[in-house]
């Protein structure tokens, strides 16, 4: 596990747990029901953020994993949220490893949170963003409704779906599940602002795929879509492709194992450390067609120099 800084101190995934076994208890107030949007109109500019709880599901260690999005109902803009009162994870916060840049649109399952195996279900945690004067705060509980199975689905015509396998280097470890925490970065790496970064990806999947209906597909979309983004950072981070295509090693058609690589570049404004974001969907494509599975999430940790 890679200790990570976070505003002068050092977040490690046991300090994160302390704090919230030692300051959970019944959020109080009125917050929004899991899943439940609130309804006011997207617009280009102006408009507010709101957290998104796709579920959870419980660790072989006994502790608890809650698989968290949002929506940025600002569609023709990226914003930045530091950590803080605007951008707050409670009790055990106000940084639980939540984005502090947050792209346009609807953003399903970008991060998690682990919560010891003491939590019950009749706590939760708060995830309150304000922007533009407008806050919104979601819950995060353990509610029969929403518990999930983001690492492996079957049914009559899908059987055994499971998430992309993803490395960074072509023989190195591999990551999969939607399991991206700022407290555990997959791995690390160190850039400069005059030079790019290299980011090359190599990436293996069963080439099921889930769509709610199991319907047949028309007209599939490539076996492995990856997408690159900022997560944290003082600074923009630019990529010449955010979504890279991918070449096929092998397979290339539906239930048809597959492989294939890919690379994109990362370019920083200003020195500084930056956690980037890689989001890796199968055939089910984003949201995993409502079964909330199969995608592959983690945290890359750059350390940028002037």
């Amino acid at each position: 596990m890679l200790p990570l800084l976070i505003d002068g101190s050092q977040m490690t995934e046991r300090s994160v747990l302390t704090r919230i076994c030692a300051g959970v208890v019944l959020a109080g107030g009125v917050i929004l029901s899991a899943q439940q949007l609130p309804s006011e109109p997207a617009k280009k500019f102006g408009s507010s953020i709101t957290g998104a709880y796709e579920g959870w599901y419980d660790n072989p260690d006994g502790s608890h994993t809650f698989l968290v999005g949002y929506l940025n109902r600002n569609r023709a803009q990226a914003v930045d949220i530091p950590i803080g009162p605007n951008n707050r994870l409670e009790p055990g916060g106000p940084d639980l490893g939540q984005p502090t840049h947050f792209l346009p649109g609807r953003h399903v399952g970008m991060f998690i949170v682990t919560v010891p195996k003491e939590f019950t279900a009749q706590q939760r945690l708060t995830w309150t963003i304000t922007m533009n004067g407008v806050t919104n705060a979601i819950p995060l509980r353990m509610h029969v409704d929403y518990n999930i199975s983001p690492f492996e689905i079957s049914h009559s015509t899908t059987l055994g779906n499971t998430p992309p396998l993803i490395r960074f280097d072509e023989r190195g470890e591999t990551v999969q599940g939607p399991i991206a925490m700022v407290t555990r970065p997959f791995i690390a790496r160190t850039a400069s602002v005059s030079a790019p970064l290299n980011l090359p990806i190599w990436t293996e999947d069963d080439a099921m795929y889930s769509s709610g209906t199991n319907a047949p597909m028309r007209k599939p979309p490539p076996p492995v879509a990856i997408t690159w983004s900022k997560y944290r950072g003082p600074g923009t981070v630019t990529f010449d492709k955010a979504k890279p295509a991918l070449e096929t090693l092998a397979g290339g058609n539906v239930a048809e194992p597959y492989a294939g690589k890919g690379a994109t570049t990362a370019k920083f404004s200003e020195a500084g450390e930056y956690l980037l974001h890689m989001q890796a969907n199968d055939y089910s494509g984003e949201g995993g067609g409502g079964e909330v599975c199969c995608w592959t999430t983690t945290i890359v940790q750059v350390t940028v120099t002037p």
